[in-house]
């Protein structure tokens, strides 16, 4: 499996990507999912991968050589969006050439892409690509994307990235991310690799692979995890059955109707489960010695 996460902003553009395809007890593989395209002072592009490693690969190299019909390439496309249509005609080209064989096997034609860049004379772009080459684009009120492993990482992303956040912040965030994937999910994992693209440079001017020895990481790791106990701690406990009168931190009052749904006890088992008041079982000892 892996994790990947793009983001689009005001200042540019954020990627990451783990490098983690499989895991098990014994069989754990490591492929970087991260792949640039870049012509400097013309346009950089970015397409991180998901789904089946093979179909990932295949896409990429053809992506690579692919030439449209009005003559395009993914080199020569005068827009990003352009450049998103041809990556997603190479999906569909990948699936009809493939996905019967597959299937045939019990394989099924699972990839999604995360493709996002900058093409000289327009703004910054970001895209999600799916399996059948159909492709959406992020804008203001969806500012980034996820593939894979998504659901871990995501509460953090949409409590933090908004278009105006800065890159190294937004860089910051999507690491904290990740390693709240990876400490959740084994099918994640190091190494990763983190780019950052601001407005106009059109080149890679910020780029660094994360093992576990890099010192950022580390620390993020360790601190995110502090602060996180740490406010956890400092938010008050709920106040059961309180008056009418008090206010603070009240999660249920002696004034609320609230009750759960029960579900019957077996007559023939009701009998058996009621445990007598000390009145009632003196009660029986009376009726039992007067019978003796």
């Amino acid at each position: 499996m892996t994790y990947c996460v793009g983001m689009r902003l005001d200042a540019g553009l954020v990627f990451l990507s783990d490098s983690r395809t499989n895991a098990g007890v014994d069989h754990v593989g490591t492929f970087r999912k991260m792949s640039v395209f870049e012509n400097p002072g013309d346009r950089t592009m970015v397409l991180m991968t998901a789904g089946n490693l093979s179909i990932s690969q295949s896409i990429r190299q053809l992506v690579s050589d692919h030439v449209d019909a009005k003559g395009n390439s993914i080199w020569t496309a005068p827009n990003m969006y352009e450049a998103a249509r041809i990556l997603g005609e190479a999906v569909r080209t990948i699936h009809h050439r493939d996905a019967k064989s597959l299937s045939e096997f019990g394989i099924d034609f699972n990839v999604s892409l995360i493709f996002g860049g900058q093409i000289k004379g327009e703004r910054c772009r970001l895209f999600q690509i799916y399996s059948a080459g159909n492709f959406i684009e992020s804008h203001n009120e969806n500012t980034y994307f996820q593939i894979g492993e998504a659901k871990y990482g995501k509460p953090i992303l949409d409590r933090v990235v908004t278009p105006a956040t800065p890159l190294d912040e937004a860089a910051k965030c999507a690491l904290i991310s990740m390693d709240s994937t990876l400490r959740s999910n084994i099918s994640v994992g190091l190494p990763l690799d983190l780019l950052v693209y601001e407005n106009n440079t059109l080149a890679i001017t910020r780029f660094v692979t994360i093992d576990e020895k890099n010192q950022y990481f580390q620390m993020i790791r360790n601190t995110w995890g502090q602060q996180l106990k740490s406010v956890f701690e400092s938010i008050d406990d709920p106040v059961w059955n309180a008056s009418p009168e008090v206010q603070g931190n009240v999660l249920s009052a002696t004034n609320m109707h609230s009750k759960p749904v029960r579900v019957a006890v077996p007559p023939e088992l009701l009998d058996a489960t009621i445990t007598p008041s000390p009145l009632q079982a003196l009660a029986q000892q009376s009726g039992s010695n007067k019978q003796a």
